[in-house]
């Protein structure tokens, strides 16, 4: 149905006016146009009508002269009531005709003003112009607010970063800028088929699986095929259960198909077709097709692209732990969260001519960069140390390293080169979260001497070197798994030493206490190395 066929179509119309043999006049005049006509004799039957009635009329026509108020006042309580103030009101008299009376009217909330005797024409005819206006404005508002909800449903589509939260609110927000229950199709990321549903603004949606070639069996009943663009159709009640039995959208529906890039699976969404009666709904039903498409379409693409950086990120660690007589290993390495992105921690553990050596490092930065560069980091500084290089001289080429490819990223690196035996360690830190060193029966301390971030182009100074008796422990870890956003790093570092004291002596069970303490919902990847020294050659 068209905005102008709707202007025209006829109206209920509540008539007040005292005098039965006018109302009956006006109502045969009304009634041969087509509409619907309620009567009322006194200012209070027609605000209790208006009050009580389920269905508002469209229009009323108000005599000035009524025996408890006037008409004028009865005009101003409808324009005052929220309820009611959209209400187009046509004002008649007999004898209130002066330019005054009509002043006064049009006013206090009268939308025209006739004199009596009326022309049966002229009142049909400014009723018609009265209701046109009356609903374009009424319609033009329901866009306006249909449109600002549209703009909102379309910032909680965007901002969802995972596929649950992302159909959930594609669905709600159909049912929220149309107003009824609501239906959206699509395949997940991971290349799911998903049917979402909800009865109506506000109530809940629920998720659960749906036939796969159902999109594409859509797609071909309008010709999108494997195109790229944006489809509306109408699909009647008994094809609608044929093609998804368990759906809980009654009688025809109307439906929008959208597609951003060429062979994608599209993005359906649905509702009941009497919710879609003209051109601006039918706007809005392939704009919110086309914004599930796209938000879609970018979640798709960060969870390919986070998939392929996270797999870079392993295959850059270690496969497989030295076993080494005398020190005994543990490792932990935990991604960030599914949503955040890839960041550039990363451990080391070599066997070499004068010992173990152990690292633990940071690209600093989040990027599939930041991964690359961990490593190009990793492998160069297994090369050094395999090469027989020290602590100190490893930090000075990488830092040449970085100066030369990678300038302006900045790395902390903590080198700890552990003497066969593991009673004498040489650690050398280059701007990172100092190690933890715990000797029996003393208090764990972390080890604070260290130089500045690699890639600064700094000097670093020269290892200390740390005396372990048997039984003796070392902690090192990166950032991810200590920082916390809303408190200082000191306060955490102590929280994080004394868990460390009252924890396991088992490097493993520390380990796992210390993720589950400290690594929960974290956004940064956390890397853990522990290392038990017992003294065997």
């Amino acid at each position: 149905m068209t905005a102008r066929t709707h202007d025209i179509e006829p109206a209920t119309v509540l008539v007040v006016d005292d005098n039965e043999t006018n109302r009956y006049v006006l109502t045969t005049w009304l009634r041969r146009a087509g509409h619907t006509v309620v009567g009322a004799g006194t200012g209070e039957e027609g605000l209790a009508y208006l009050r009580s009635s389920e269905a508002v009329p469209d229009i009323a026509i108000i005599d000035v002269r009524l025996p408890d108020m006037s008409g004028f006042e009865v005009s101003e309580r409808i324009k005052q009531d929220p309820s009611t103030g959209y209400l187009p009101v046509i004002q008649i008299s007999a004898a209130a005709i002066s330019p005054e009376d009509h002043i006064e009217g049009l006013s206090r909330g009268a939308d025209a003003y006739l004199d009596q005797p009326l022309d049966p024409g002229e009142l049909v005819a400014t009723v018609a112009a009265t209701l046109r206006y009356a609903r374009a404005r009424q319609r033009a508002e329901k866009l306006a607010q249909r449109l600002n909800t549209l703009n909102q449903v379309t910032l909680r589509v965007y901002s969802a970063t995972e596929f649950p939260s992302f159909a959930r609110r594609v669905t709600s927000g159909t049912a929220d800028v149309l107003s009824g229950p609501a239906c959206a199709l699509f395949l997940s990321p991971q290349a799911q088929a998903v049917q979402a549903t909800t009865e109506g603004p506000g109530a809940a949606v629920a998720l659960r699986p749906a036939r796969p070639a159902l999109l594409n069996e859509l797609a071909a009943g309008v010709e999108l095929e494997q195109d790229a663009g944006v489809r509306l159709l109408r699909v009647p009640e008994a094809r609608w259960r044929s093609l998804s039995p368990a759906d809980h959208l009654a009688g025809d529906v109307a439906l929008a198909l959208s597609r951003t890039k060429r062979g994608r699976p599209p993005v359906c969404v649905a509702v009941p077709a009497a919710a879609v009666r003209s051109a601006d709904d039918e706007r809005l039903l392939q704009q919110l097709a086309n914004t599930g498409a796209l938000a879609l379409e970018a979640l798709r693409t960060y969870s390919e692209e986070h998939a392929l950086g996270l797999a870079l990120q392993r295959s850059f660690l270690p496969k497989e732990l030295p076993s080494v007589p005398g020190a005994d290993l543990a490792v932990r390495y935990r991604p960030a969260s599914e949503h955040a992105e890839i960041g550039g921690d990363f451990y080391e553990a070599v066997e070499t001519a004068d010992g173990l050596l152990l690292a633990i490092g940071d690209v600093v930065g989040h990027s599939v960069t930041a991964a690359t560069v961990m490593g190009e980091v990793r492998h160069a500084l297994r090369a050094y140390a395999i090469e027989g290089h020290p602590p100190q001289r490893i930090l000075e080429a990488l830092e040449r390293l970085l100066g030369q490819s990678q300038p302006g990223i900045t790395v902390t690196l903590c080198l700890v080169l552990v003497e066969p035996g593991g009673r004498r360690l040489h650690i050398a830190n280059a701007g990172h979260i100092p190690p933890l060193v715990m000797e029996p029966g003393a208090a764990p301390r972390f080890h604070d001497p260290h130089g500045p971030l690699l890639g600064l182009g700094l000097p670093q100074p020269a290892p200390t070197t740390v005396l372990l008796p048997r039984g003796g422990r070392l902690l090192m870890v990166t950032d991810g798994l200590v920082e916390v956003r809303t408190a200082p790093l000191d306060v955490t570092l102590t929280e994080f030493r004394e868990t460390v004291a009252g924890g396991p002596e088992n490097i493993d069970e520390l380990c796992d206490r210390l993720l589950a303490r400290f690594g929960q919902n974290k956004d940064d990847d956390i890397a853990v190395i522990a290392a038990s020294f017992t003294g065997r050659q």
